[in-house]
């Protein structure tokens, strides 16, 4: 999260709540607008997927308190007047000169006639909000100051049976990443003692000017945004502090998923550096077909053959199901060839734990070989039927169109 973001995003707008909704009436209000946009809901829909993601980020600040303080404060600070940017505002009242880099760990110290001023401030604002944006607090001269680092997300593939899909199932899945090279306990320096960057006194960051008194924030390019600058770089990480690492999952894989389905991880991505959190494992699952059943969302579909005599006479039907005992099926009179029937209950699970449906399509089967009494059975219900013809109201609506 950028600090732009916090200044320029509203995320109250985004998930549509008041900003002093309840934390029951923003999950409400995300669960909504997350189910309309999903991709899977929204297949090849960009804006949709787009929109999904804006969701997303909106609820992962607004969904923590923690976070949602930080930002209103910080909104706050940009909304009412508390921060006038650009040179030359010395000595008034209530007026001070700083850059973005004050205001989010401590940059240069106040400048200007605003230290004097009443109701100026002497130096940044960091430590005011010390923890905002992960950055670590500390006024002018506090030190330099190395910050946690988060993992990176990486990607995986799993394939599962059709039953494992609609069923659930825990794979064993071996992914390689990088982790904290083993060699240098993650350091980057044979002796474990690496230095503090000086481009950008441990914060892995450096300033950027976009003009307008505002100043960005860049990935230091010396030290790679680690903070840390090897005297000796390591043998095995070459100084980065990471090294390849191979490890086995038992990944737990939520029954009902579809093929294609990407399923987000949190925190069994690669581990994270000084302290920082872990990134994500996102699973792209892959689904084989299955020669009997077919799937159309939270419903299973089967065909199944029905004789000539069962189709016209009406009767019942045995039906097997995916993993369960077969069901029985009424077949009215007169069933046509392609109906479809609903057996309610024995479809894939859905999210809140219910089923869906097992949809039923009947096939006629017609016999290759009919001999003895069936062909002469036949042979009399064609002579009983000869005035009977199937397709006259097909000739006459050709005829009239």
């Amino acid at each position: 999260m950028s600090t732009k973001d916090f200044i320029e995003k509203d995320y109250y707008k985004v998930l549509g709540v008041p900003k002093d909704a309840t934390e029951a009436e923003i999950k409400k209000a995300y669960r909504k607008l997350a189910r309309e946009n999903h991709p899977d809901a929204n297949k090849g829909n960009v804006r949709a997927e787009e929109r999904f993601k804006e969701i997303s980020e909106a609820n992962d600040i607004l969904g923590d308190p923690k976070k949602r303080k930080e930002y209103d404060e910080a909104r706050s600070l940009f909304g009412n007047g508390g921060f006038r940017p650009g040179p030359g505002a010395g000595g008034g009242a209530g007026t001070f000169n700083f850059d973005l880099g004050d205001l989010f760990g401590g940059g240069a110290q106040g400048g200007g006639g605003g230290q004097g001023g009443a109701g100026g401030f002497g130096g940044g604002l960091g430590d005011v909000f010390g923890g905002l944006f992960n950055r670590t607090g500390g006024g002018p001269g506090a030190g330099p100051r190395t910050q946690p680092r988060r993992g990176q997300d990486i990607e995986s593939e799993v394939t599962l049976s059709f039953t494992e899909a609609i069923e659930g199932a825990t794979v064993p899945l071996r992914m390689s990443s990088q982790a904290p090279c083993k060699a240098c306990s993650g350091t980057g320096d044979k002796n474990g003692t690496p230095r503090v960057c000086p481009t950008c006194v441990g914060t892995g960051q450096v300033a950027r000017g976009s003009g307008g008194g505002f100043s960005l924030t860049d990935p230091c390019p010396d030290c790679k945004g680690r903070g840390l600058i090897a005297e000796d770089p390591c043998d095995v990480c070459k100084g980065s502090g990471r090294a390849k690492s191979s490890r086995t999952m038992q990944v737990r894989i939520p029954a009902g998923v579809s093929d294609g389905q990407r399923i987000r991880l949190r925190g069994k991505g690669t581990p994270g550096e000084r302290g920082g959190p872990a990134g994500d494992l996102y699973v792209v699952v892959h689904v084989k077909d299955h020669p009997v059943f077919g799937r159309r969302g939270d419903n299973l579909t089967v065909t199944v053959p029905v004789t000539y005599a069962e189709a016209a006479l009406g009767g019942e039907v045995r039906v097997p199901t995916l993993g369960g005992p077969p069901v029985t099926l009424k077949l009215p009179p007169g069933t046509p060839n392609g109906r479809t029937m609903r057996a309610r209950g024995k479809g894939a699970v859905r999210k809140d734990g219910t089923r869906g449906d097992l949809l039923v399509t009947v096939e006629v089967s017609v016999p290759k070989d009919l001999t003895g009494k069936a062909r002469d059975a036949l042979e009399a219900y064609r002579e009983a039927t000869a005035d009977e013809d199937p397709r006259a109201e097909l000739f006459q609506a050709a005829k009239g169109a």
